[in-house]
């Protein structure tokens, strides 16, 4: 068995925000993917494009990357709702016999029981919000953004009906990641976010509970050495640093679990 990956891997980013050459929203983790011997792509889908939209794109860059390599597969890392999108692309256009494996970390497979506090609200309220934030993402760059049907999709409802309709593609290895802060104060931006979940879900990471993330083969639970929490930023390294220099139970620096990934799948001949 080589000890290098089979297929080029795909990062499709999550809800909010864009991949950019400048500020890359995967931090340090492409640098140490390439560093392993992975080939390297991202989605560039829109930020806040529905389900749908975002799915039609990253089917189109498979396809692209595919007739770019000479690649028969390749391997997707989804982060939050990247992976709604790439399970659309999977099992509904048609592409799935071109992916080897999706992972997912920390994506509302199940839906939020949070999110559905927040849509009894009035739906005029619901739709004002949403219209501005499109307006927003559309100034960043997003061709189609429908934050209205983003939100919906993160009911448990809506998750519900999504998985109904989106069966795992038979011959895709499908795996699953879930993080959490330790306490509100483990990560300071997703503080308020932390402590209005737990109200309602329990322990999570700043946005969404190990229940909400789990599907397919599920790795577990993970959180930082020590006192430290790992949050949804976190997961994507937004900080570029380790989290602590310090050894013990728990992840140490984020890059480490991408590490484990690649590793994982070269051993199943991905």
């Amino acid at each position: 068995m080589e000890n290098r990956l089979k297929y080029p891997v795909l990062l499709v980013h999550g809800m909010g925000f864009r991949d950019n050459k400048i500020i890359n929203y995967w931090g340090r983790i492409p640098k140490t993917l390439i560093e392993m011997g992975c080939d390297i792509y991202y989605g560039y889908q829109d930020s806040n494009a529905d389900i749908k939209t975002n799915g039609e794109h990253i089917a189109e860059k498979i396809e692209e990357i595919l007739a770019k390599t000479g690649a028969e597969k390749i391997n997707i890392i989804a982060h939050s709702k990247g992976g709604l999108d790439s399970r659309y692309a999977i099992s509904t256009l048609g592409i799935g016999n071109k992916v080897a494996s999706l992972t997912t970390l920390s994506t509302p497979h199940n839906g939020s029981k949070t999110v559905d506090f927040f849509m009894k609200f009035p739906d005029a309220l619901v739709k004002i919000v949403s219209f501005f934030t499109d307006v927003w993402f559309r100034i960043l760059g997003d061709k189609n953004p429908n934050t209205y049907s983003v939100f919906h999709s993160f009911t448990t409802k809506g998750a519900d009906e999504f998985n109904s309709a989106t069966p795992d593609f038979k011959g895709v290895y499908y795996q699953s990641y879930a993080f959490v802060m330790k306490n509100p104060f483990s990560d300071i931006l997703m503080c308020p976010q932390n402590l209005f979940v737990s109200l309602f879900e329990g322990q999570n990471d700043g946005l969404l509970t190990p229940d909400a993330v789990k599907w397919g083969d599920f790795k577990g639970i993970y959180s930082g050495v020590g006192r430290r929490g790992i949050s949804h930023c976190d997961e994507i390294d937004v900080r570029r640093r380790r989290f602590s220099k310090k050894s013990g139970e728990g992840v140490s620096d984020i890059v480490n679990i991408y590490r484990e990934i690649i590793v994982d799948l070269t051993k199943l001949g991905f």
